[in-house]
């Protein structure tokens, strides 16, 4: 018997009710994969941790960087999307270096040699899952040790998140980017 993985629809059992309750939402819409996460109350519970807190040792910028790097590296458009329009102006990503994250390499010029690093960073955890020693040395030279940690989380945590959104097959949100072509 096959069983689809989909966002759950309301009237949610009162036990995934009161922990959809803590996630973020608008005018009582919740995101199509907080949903999906919602179909295992462990998942939605332990799964993915909130690494987007006012108290990250992150920017907004590096983060939001990270984030779209690692959901452009596994083709989840709807992730990619979601953070374009929700957190892109805020982190104040020139519309080049969104493009950027989807279609650029580390060298791209959009990118200053801080982003730059990071953007190798994310793409050699992703692909190799770990760094060579000059690109580590560059890394321990930017970033603090919290922020080294930070940042690893959060490649780890989005290809998580990219991964059930895209065998989920969901749908972008309405207001969602777009890849660029």
């Amino acid at each position: 018997m096959t069983q689809n993985l989909l966002p759950l629809e309301a009237p949610y059992p009162s036990d995934v009710a009161k922990i959809l309750a803590s996630y973020p939402q608008t005018d009582g819409y919740i995101l199509k994969l907080f949903r999906t996460f919602a179909t295992s109350i462990r998942f939605l519970t332990k799964g993915v941790p909130n690494l987007l807190d006012k108290d990250s040792p992150l920017s907004l910028r590096d983060r939001e960087i990270v984030i779209l790097r690692v959901t452009a590296n596994r083709n989840c458009e709807y992730e990619w999307g979601v953070h374009v329009s929700i957190f892109s102006k805020a982190a104040k990503l020139t519309a080049d270096q969104v493009r950027a994250t989807r279609l650029g390499t580390a060298t791209d010029p959009a990118w200053q040699a801080d982003a730059q690093t990071l953007v190798a960073v994310v793409d050699a955890l992703c692909t190799e899952g770990q760094l060579t020693p000059h690109l580590r040395e560059r890394f321990q030279t930017q970033w603090e040790p919290a922020q080294q940690l930070e940042i690893m989380a959060l490649c780890g945590t989005y290809q998580t998140v990219s991964f059930v959104a895209n065998v989920a097959q969901l749908e972008g949100e309405d207001f969602g980017a777009k890849f660029p072509q």
